[in-house]
């Protein structure tokens, strides 16, 4: 049995990192088990909060206008996330990281910028393989079944906390290598000194 336990930003990975806390309970607390490997599908269960009118506003991009939420407010995938547990007995608590991104293009992105706070329901869907001990000594292999699942609501202020961590009062986006030429073209030509002063200069007022 997998049960997701709590979440923290890592504060020294190359690139952003959350860390959940999982507790593995073995049916068997007799048995030893070798060590497992998981493999884990994560999913936003955005249908599974509310929603300010801010934050429907700024889901227009993901989901569409409000009045259509019932057709297209559904589970959304983050991402996936693989991990191998040492061997233990009976029960034992690791970490899953699962990499991160302040990517605009990014749907899971855009979601998590978009809500103000509160928690966002996460569903964990775990599989893989157990190795373990069979009476007479043998090694066995034992597939894990694809019905374990874990829900766990995530507070936004950890994700916040973790895109603070790594882009403190920034943000970024990819842009087509043409659009950033001229931007760079604009930039020189009138001797700007920085981005910000750049992209300032030709918002309006």
């Amino acid at each position: 049995m997998f049960r997701v336990e709590g979440a923290e930003a890592h504060a020294y990975a190359a690139a952003p990192l959350l860390v959940f806390k999982v507790r593995i309970t073995n049916a068997n607390p007799k048995e030893t088990l070798h060590s497992v490997s998981v493999q884990c599908q994560i999913q936003i269960q955005s249908a599974r909060r509310r929603y300010t009118a801010e934050e429907q506003q700024r889901l227009t991009d993901l989901f569409g206008s409000p009045d259509r939420w019932s057709l297209t407010l559904r589970n959304m995938l983050w991402t996936h996330s693989t991990f191998v547990v040492p061997g233990f007995q009976g029960v034992t608590f690791v970490d899953l990281p699962v990499h991160c991104t302040f990517d605009f293009n990014v749907a899971a992105t855009k979601y998590f910028a978009a809500i103000d706070g509160g928690e966002i329901p996460i569903l964990f869907q775990f599989s893989g393989t157990a190795f373990y001990e069979a009476d007479d000594g043998a090694l066995q292999v034992s597939p894990i079944p694809w019905n374990r699942e874990a829900e766990y609501k995530l507070p936004v202020a950890v994700w916040k906390q973790m895109m603070d961590l790594y882009y403190p009062n920034t943000a970024w986006m990819h842009l087509r290598r043409d659009v950033f030429e001229r931007l760079l073209a604009y930039k020189t030509l009138h001797g700007i000194p920085t981005w910000e002063q750049t992209i300032e200069r030709m918002l309006p007022s």
